[in-house]
């Protein structure tokens, strides 16, 4: 299963961009607050609670500096997948979205494609949102 999220121009150049991405940390910070709990993080990974109690767990796999950053899923996450964040320069603006790729069953799919959609706009809203002010 593949997902992309829209498309979102961030107010800030890539470099700024990458470096608060490339800090698991951070990526708390992107999360809908009401529907993630437990987030832990450490400089290359982050573990966290979604509804319904299901760990997921995102540990950096590999960075190209300034252009993407792939995570994969961590050993308590539910199934297999990468998750990449593509940035690329526009000016001093920043062109980004998050790619998903999962190895999941038709009937998981059914039930976590609607979710992770709106999640992955979610934080791509939300890395724009922060460089807005």
């Amino acid at each position: 299963m593949k997902i992309d999220s829209e498309k979102v121009v961030v107010n800030a150049d890539v470099n700024t961009v990458f470096n608060f991405l490339k800090d698991a940390n951070n990526i708390g910070e992107l999360l809908p607050q009401d529907d993630v709990k437990d987030f832990t993080a450490t400089q290359t990974e982050c573990s966290f609670k979604v509804q319904g109690g299901i760990i997921i767990t995102l540990e950096q796999k590999e960075m190209i500096e300034n252009q993407q950053i792939i995570m994969k899923a961590g050993a308590k996450s539910p199934f297999p997948f990468d998750l990449t964040i593509f940035m690329q320069p526009q000016g001093d603006q920043t062109q980004g979205y998050i790619h998903f790729d999962g190895k999941v069953n038709a009937f998981l799919k059914m039930m976590v494609q609607k979710p992770l959609t709106n999640l992955f706009n979610y934080m791509t809203n939300k890395i724009k949102e922060k460089y807005e002010a």
